[in-house]
């Protein structure tokens, strides 16, 4: 006797949900690996006396 349809796909979504969590899986390791980092210091904007957004730190006086 043959196998149902329904089992049959049932089998395919399954391996297509698998294989969906794989890719996904995939592309996180890949923007883990290719991360610049983050760290505070990177993201810290400061505005100097004149309003302008500026990447330095103001100098103490």
């Amino acid at each position: 006797m043959a196998k149902s349809q329904a089992t049959f796909m049932k089998k395919q979504l399954e391996k297509n949900r698998q294989k969906k969590k794989e890719d996904k899986e995939q592309r996180k390791q890949e923007r883990q690996q290719n991360s610049t980092g983050g760290d505070l210091e990177s993201m810290m904007a400061y505005v100097n006396e004149f309003g302008e957004i500026v990447s330095t730190p103001p100098e103490k006086k």
